[in-house]
């Protein structure tokens, strides 16, 4: 059996992250006051920011763009996917737009490729969380554009469409916790380019992000993907893939409002994903517009 579509561990990437995946509001480790008491502003309050296997349920505020990188490469083998992510708010932080370009490099038989992957265009609309509170709830659609080599595995061969529910949840002055449920449908290409059926993928996902220090997050991430596959005489069936994911993110504020987050994560596989170890690098630039 194969995999349906190497792209979708880049669109992964992203919007659990992802981004891949389409999550930021505010700041790493900017701390937002409690509106109700305007002397809180020195009190610890929830982070607001991307994670990088795990979507957070924050939309950008109004007037602000980011622009982040998400760099993934296993210590054993050479396959490696890069994703750019644009996040926009539209008239406020109710909506969001955002669009990922992947770029992917296969190890495959009988030689290697490299190129784009599918673009994903995502919409996010922030049902809670617009004025602040203990929880925030920013369901989001995305469309998987079929831009991607199907024939050297960068892409699906046909257009996808996925559904993700993130929510985010306050445990604490500096502890919050991150919740996604999610399913894409997918379309593919054999190794040919002929269409084959299409299939659903389904993904949970849990992390914690704790405020170790004023500037700085420590995350551990737990997902879960039950990912369709079709073997060669077209009979449909499935793979999963566990991980969980140490890792740590901090930030540089700059004049004119400009904040940089790097990061940096080593996703672990168990269960059906042991052995599986990887590096996992992040980077990103917010700033008003």
């Amino acid at each position: 059996m194969r995999p349906l579509s190497c792209l979708m561990f880049g669109v992964a990437l992203v919007v659990f992250t992802g981004e891949v995946a389409a999550q930021a509001a505010s700041n790493a480790v900017t701390v937002r006051p409690d509106a109700s008491h305007p002397d809180s502003v020195s009190a610890p309050a929830p982070i607001q920011d991307n994670s990088f296997l795990v979507e957070e349920a924050y939309n950008q505020d109004a007037g602000t763009v980011q622009h982040s990188s998400a760099f993934a490469h296993p210590l054993r083998g050479r396959d490696w996917t890069y994703s750019f992510t644009d996040e926009w708010a539209v008239r406020g932080q109710r909506h969001q737009l955002s669009a990922t370009i992947p770029l992917v490099h296969v190890d495959g038989t009988p030689s290697a490729a490299w190129g784009l992957g599918d673009v994903a265009l995502n919409y996010r609309y922030q049902v809670a969380g617009v004025d602040g509170g203990p929880i925030a709830v920013a369901p989001r659609l995305t469309l998987l554009v079929p831009t991607g080599r199907a024939s050297d595995g960068l892409g699906a061969g046909a257009t996808g469409i996925q559904l993700m529910l993130p929510a985010s949840f306050e445990l604490g002055s500096a502890l919050v916790m991150h919740v996604n449920a999610g399913l894409t449908r997918v379309g593919h290409a054999d190794a040919v380019g002929r269409r084959t059926p299409t299939t659903m993928n389904y993904t949970l996902a849990h992390s914690f992000v704790w405020l170790a220090a004023e500037r700085v997050n420590l995350l551990f991430e737990t997902t879960w993907n039950r990912v369709g596959i079709i073997d060669d005489t077209g009979a449909r069936g499935h793979e999963q893939e566990i991980l969980v994911s140490p890792g740590v993110r901090w930030s540089y504020d700059l004049p004119r409002h400009l904040q940089i987050v790097p990061g940096i994560a080593v996703p672990i596989g168990v269960g059906p994903s042991a052995g599986q170890r990887s590096l996992f690098f992040y980077l990103s630039f917010e700033h008003p517009y």
